[in-house]
């Protein structure tokens, strides 16, 4: 019974704002541009197209994982063994999340180097 609450919260605490994250910033791009449109478009499209099957990955694996712990919580079950690989597949794809987004605010700006002394 404490293990599948630990894995609730730990369902809580890190898959699930990975998923508000990631879904928020799924269309955003990188500062870089290429000189070719077509290059351009395709870049975006495989990018939005691979966030948007992690985030479909992560939040399948987080449904899963909470019905079957709170339905066990509820009905007094054990949960099935594969629950709990789910659990540590979800959160390595939050993880993922987490790293491949980046930040939230952009990174501060350099300051600009002193001349040498002369």
């Amino acid at each position: 019974m404490v293990v599948e609450v630990l894995m609730i919260v730990g369902v809580v605490a890190l898959p699930l704002p990975a998923l508000v994250i990631g879904s928020r910033r799924l269309l955003h791009r990188t500062g870089r541009a290429s000189t070719d449109e077509r290059t351009d478009r395709m870049e975006l499209v495989l990018l939005v197209t691979g966030r948007l099957i992690g985030l479909l990955l992560l939040f399948a694996l987080s449904a899963v994982t909470l019905v079957s712990c709170i339905g066990g919580l509820v009905k007094g079950l054990p949960v099935p063994s594969l629950v709990y690989v789910f659990f540590v597949a979800d959160l390595l794809v939050a993880t993922l999340v987490f790293l491949t987004v980046g930040r939230l605010r952009p990174p501060p700006a350099r300051r600009r180097a002193t001349p040498a002394r002369r």
